[in-house]
């Protein structure tokens, strides 16, 4: 399922970008605001989920774009009417060729354009319109001026107070007039590291020293009672603090392949955890989100309860091929509770 000796991870960072580096044509690896959609047309398969729960849906939480495949990985929140979990993941791939219909084949200029155009994107080329609140898909439309479209009437009616009523009129500079709904999570960009793998040896090593160093100062009976008590999870947590103290704010680890990084020795997916893609093929693990996102999340003004451990996400092996679309890939949530 996955394999330790796969290479060094790659470890994100949130920073603050100017909106125009965050749009789809950027390719942006980003966290919060809207969904920036790699795949112009074909994406209502995961919209159409995403609206179906979006009265009690939160935001987008990561677009995750790995340039040179043109991939995106979306992880949706939802609520859960099963049991008593309050929010349950979703997460959705979406790749394209590199020679595609939508897209320039070099990768996009570092250089801010000209002109920053709209404010907000609510449409896509396709011509399919968005949500103005949360940018999903938006079949529904104002009766009054027929430009602003809304996923749902609860997003119609938050736009409503917020703002359109007064608004409503000026359909020729409507893009321009989108209220803070106090609904989507703060928007940053995510910029990627390589993990410096030499670093926590020296780390190990100097934990190791310290405890050799305190050998000869205990008793051989404290020391097997020591070895008793100290358990599997103990030993899984501790890794884990160790590993992300050189690098307390990374908030995502990406490393196709390698081994996760787990919170706590309880439950820890095994390899029949892990369901088979649609495909066929096994799926394999891919990235994980951090609890340290939360921080930055500041889901506490929503009212409602979003916590993790880790959010590991496994994504099909053979990255099936799938048009322009979006599939549901697998995550295991492995909350913070668990290390407890």
């Amino acid at each position: 399922m996955a394999s330790e000796s796969a290479g060094p991870a790659e470890l994100g960072f949130v920073e603050a970008a100017p909106s125009w580096r965050l749009r789809s044509e950027q390719f942006p690896s980003k966290v919060g605001g809207r969904p920036a959609w790699l795949s112009v047309v074909g994406y209502f398969q995961v919209i159409e989920i995403v609206t179906f729960f979006c009265s009690l849906t939160l935001p987008i939480i990561v677009n995750l774009n790995k340039l040179l495949k043109y991939l995106n990985c979306y992880i949706v929140l939802f609520k859960s009417f099963i049991n008593s979990s309050p929010f349950l993941p979703l997460v959705f791939r979406n790749q394209l060729p590199r020679q595609n219909d939508f897209y320039s084949y070099e990768p996009p200029s570092e250089d801010p354009p000209s002109e920053t155009g709209e404010s907000v994107y609510l449409h896509l080329k396709s011509g399919a319109h968005l949500c103005r609140v949360c940018g999903c898909s938006g079949p529904k439309r104002c009766s009054r001026c027929h430009k602003a479209h809304y996923c749902s009437k609860e997003h119609q009616s938050l736009d409503w107070r917020l703002g359109h009523k007064q608004a409503c009129a000026q359909t020729d500079n409507l893009d321009n007039t989108v209220p803070d709904h106090n609904f989507l999570f703060p928007e940053f960009e995510i910029v990627i590291e390589t993990e410096d793998e030499i670093m926590p040896e020296v780390v190990e090593r100097d934990d190791e020293a310290e405890i050799i160093g305190t050998m000869g100062e205990a008793h051989e009976e404290e020391l097997e009672s020591m070895a008793k008590h100290e358990s599997k999870e103990d030993r899984i947590f501790q890794k884990f603090k160790t590993k992300i103290s050189l690098e307390p704010e990374q908030i995502l680890r990406y490393g196709r392949g390698i081994a996760p990084l787990w919170i706590s020795g309880e439950n820890i997916p095994k390899e029949k955890d892990i369901p088979d893609c649609p495909c066929g093929a096994k799926r394999l693990f891919e990235f994980q989100v951090m609890p340290q996102l939360l921080n930055y999340l500041k889901a506490d003004r929503l009212g409602r309860s979003v916590d993790w451990g880790v959010l590991a996400i496994f994504t099909c092996a053979e990255s099936c091929k799938l048009g322009i679309g979006y599939t549901e890939e697998f995550v295991w949530k492995q909350d913070i509770t668990d290390a407890a």
